[in-house]
């Protein structure tokens, strides 16, 4: 198992280049295009599109959208036990964003900020590897909670058409409206602009591909979006007394999702950074998935002390952050950059994934230096009341007509001025 050593200096480069934007020339010349046809000729490039990408496109008497039948025989389909842990995990996503819901507020005299969620909402659940169930409970159950009137999902299609049903499972679980069997850049410029068969939403919201990313930045503007995704990421901030088999262990769990995945290990001990390069090279070799393990990047950087360890920690910014150390809380709360913190031996990062509650579509790429994970707010918008009268406008006349004046905005000064004439 590859893995690269570093101190704190040497490794502020490699934090550099991450976070540099990929040079994507082609890669973003072709998914301009397919959002353009998109835009420009519905239904007819989307079935053209599907068919190259996904292998499916519906013939006659299809339809994109999966019917309610299929969505209930799907959901009763699924595994008992994997329809419960669905649910399981359900109930916990929804009771944690419930609290994300924000009150109204007041200011000073009839000034208010007003919160309203969006009227239809686009999520997207990818396809590639594996099915992933659990992003369609992670962004669907916060645009309902957050009171998003229509929500739709697109997902891939299996060559036969068909979609997986967990994946529907879910999609009935979280209480999406309509499932379309769409994927890609081509799903994502459907909801963005709307075609015949698939609505134009208001946010667009979900992981994906380089591709689905890619679209993202390119339909914004025209729809809201979640972020803008990269690669998956591990950091595990550990001392001495943290175990090397479960640092390893959340190293792998991460970078198996994906080639182009970061799993990195700081620490102030050499000796626990020896320890955990063992441990980890003899876990993936009995790994399914050790292949793209191999693949993906991972790190591990030594530095002087736990201060120094929390500065490169925010610096990387990671998307998960996993705190082992003997003073776990005090050092995760000295932590400013993360998308999610887990605190302590046994707070493994896929506990976060699937059924703790917090959300799991996060900051990558050190976008968490300025954003946030996808939750409640990601499907609300807040317009700013203002409720003013002749003694507001009085009280707001000199500054308000001297800064227009500043300004070279006469008529602003106007509208002002007339009405105390």
């Amino acid at each position: 198992m590859p893995v690269d050593r570093y101190d704190a200096a040497s490794f502020a480069p490699v934090i550099a280049g991450r976070s540099r934007p990929a040079r994507l020339a082609s890669e973003k010349a072709a998914v301009a295009e397919i959002c353009a046809r998109v835009a420009e000729e519905g239904d007819a490039a989307l079935r053209e599109l599907g068919l190259r990408f996904d292998g499916w496109a519906p013939r006659d008497g299809e339809t994109f959208e999966v019917s309610k039948a299929e969505l209930e025989r799907a959901a009763d389909r699924l595994d008992g036990a994997d329809r419960a842990a669905l649910e399981f995990a359900a109930q916990r996503i929804r009771n944690f964003h419930s609290r994300q819901l924000e009150p109204e507020f007041r200011g000073e005299g009839g000034l208010n900020i007003r919160t309203r969620p969006v009227r239809r909402a686009g999520v997207y659940a990818p396809g590639g590897r594996a099915p992933y169930p659990s992003t369609v409970l992670m962004t669907a159950i916060p645009a309902r909670v957050a009171g998003v009137d229509e929500l739709v999902l697109a997902t891939p299609p299996r060559r036969d058409g068909t979609v997986p049903d967990a994946i529907l499972a879910a999609a009935v679980i979280a209480q999406v409206d309509t499932v379309y069997r769409a994927g890609g850049a081509q799903a994502i410029a459907a909801m963005a602009y709307g075609t015949e068969s698939i609505p134009r939403v208001d946010v667009v919201a979900g992981p994906g591909n380089i591709y689905v990313t890619l679209a993202k930045r390119e339909v914004f503007g025209a729809v809201g979006v979640d972020g803008i995704a990269g690669p998956t990421e591990v950091l595990v901030l550990a001392d001495a007394s943290a175990r090397a088999d479960f640092v390893a262990a959340d190293l792998a769990a991460q970078l198996e999702h994906d080639p182009l995945a970061w799993g990195v290990l700081v620490t102030d001990s050499a000796g626990l950074a020896t320890r955990v390069e063992e441990e980890l090279a003899d876990l993936v070799r009995g790994l399914e998935r050790a292949a793209i393990i191999r693949e993906a990047t991972c790190c591990v950087v030594v530095a002087r002390d736990m201060a120094e360890a929390v500065r490169v920690v925010d610096e990387f910014a990671p998307e998960h952050l996993l705190v082992v150390a003997e003073d776990a809380d005090g050092i995760a709360a000295r932590v400013r950059n993360a998308g999610a913190i887990f605190v302590g031996p046994y707070a493994t990062v896929p506990l976060g994934d699937y059924t703790a509650g917090p959300n799991h579509t996060l900051p990558t790429s050190g976008a968490a230096r300025y954003s946030s994970p996808l939750g409640v707010h990601t499907f609300l918008k807040r317009t700013s009341v203002l409720s003013l009268g002749r003694e507001d406008l009085v009280e707001l006349r000199e500054a308000t007509v001297r800064l227009a004046a500043l300004e070279g905005l006469g008529a602003h000064a106007h509208a002002v001025e007339v009405r105390l004439e």
